[in-house]
């Protein structure tokens, strides 16, 4: 005869290894924070989630970027706030120099100092080796800047980069005018630094002035071109021409930074839904695989207890198995 059940044992034994997976479970999830750690734990929430970090990244880039421009156009906002003051300064210069008596050479020195100045500051406006305010042969006046400024999925899955652009910057049409002006300094060699408001002759042409004044000479082809200066032969109707001139090189600077101004406060707004976006994303991927840390604590302490009495019925399960073999082992 021979006896072959022990269901208590199994039953422990059952209850045990349940709980064991259980354990191992609710460990993994206090260890890591996360109730979808793997596609088998959740195979819907584990996609979502790893597009929504891919998202999270190209959007954290995307605020590098808008980062970088910031202070990109605050410097160049910068120089075109201190290049106007210097044009102002040299414009009221020329507006002394109207006045009879008056030693022409002596300001004609101090203009040349300033003039020296603004070019000084249009060279050092730069921030991470970007210009925006003086461009050379290594630039195309013609293609717009534009600074990554968004990141878009699409219902169908597709991807979008949007970008900001530099307003002033278009794409000419037609024959150019002083409107074209969309830099301080136009240094390029294959021009006649037509886009710099500082080194356009169209300011003079428009103005009917008698000779094409330019504050600043270029480094293209300046072939009739008259850099503004006076001397003691300079006379009060020239005076006149060049202040004419400075003014409406004032005008488009002032242009000039009120689109940098107006650049830079887009890309603060765009900056700041930028962070609120990756926050809500941050909070959308918690919802769906983060664990409930209180709950999972209170669990995992839960089947500890459980585990520690497993084994204790296992334990009284098995004694009560081996008392009743022990009645049958002599028959």
């Amino acid at each position: 005869m021979s006896i072959y059940r022990r269901t208590s044992v199994d039953a422990a034994l059952y209850v045990l290894r349940d709980t064991g997976n259980k354990l191992t479970t609710t460990q993994r999830q206090v260890s890591t924070g996360l109730r979808v750690e793997r596609a088998s734990d959740n195979g819907a929430y584990w996609a979502i989630s790893s597009t929504l970090k891919s998202d999270q990244r190209a959007q954290s880039a995307v605020r590098d970027a808008l980062g970088l421009a910031a202070a990109t156009m605050d410097t160049a906002y910068t120089a075109v706030g201190e290049s106007v003051d210097l044009v102002s300064q040299i414009k009221a210069k020329l507006v002394a120099a109207t006045e009879d008596g008056v030693d022409k050479d002596k300001i004609n020195l101090d203009i040349t100092h300033l003039k020296d100045q603004l070019r000084s500051v249009s060279a050092a406006a730069s921030f991470n080796n970007d210009n925006w305010v003086a461009i050379d042969d290594g630039d195309d006046p013609a293609k717009p800047r534009e600074i990554p400024a968004s990141f878009t999925r699409h219902p169908d899955g597709s991807v979008e980069i949007g970008t900001l652009s530099y307003e002033v910057d278009i794409a000419p049409v037609g024959a150019t005018t002083s409107k074209d002006a969309r830099y301080l300094i136009d240094d390029r060699t294959t021009g006649s630094g037509e886009y710099g408001a500082l080194t356009s002759q169209y300011f003079a042409t428009e103005a009917g002035a008698s000779k094409n004044y330019v504050m600043l000479a270029s480094a293209g082809n300046t072939a009739g071109q008259v850099e503004i200066g006076i001397s003691s032969s300079t006379t009060t109707a020239e005076v006149h021409e060049m202040v004419s001139v400075v003014d409406k090189m004032l005008g488009q600077m002032t242009t000039i930074g009120s689109s940098f101004g107006a650049l830079e406060k887009r890309i603060s707004l765009q900056s700041d839904f930028a962070q609120t976006l990756g926050d809500a994303f941050a909070r959308g991927m918690s919802k769906l695989i983060d664990a409930d840390m209180e709950e999972q604590s209170s669990r995992l302490a839960a089947l500890q207890t459980q585990e520690q009495l497993g084994l204790q019925s296992l334990n009284i399960a098995n004694a009560t198995y081996d008392t009743v073999r022990q009645l049958f082992q002599n028959f």
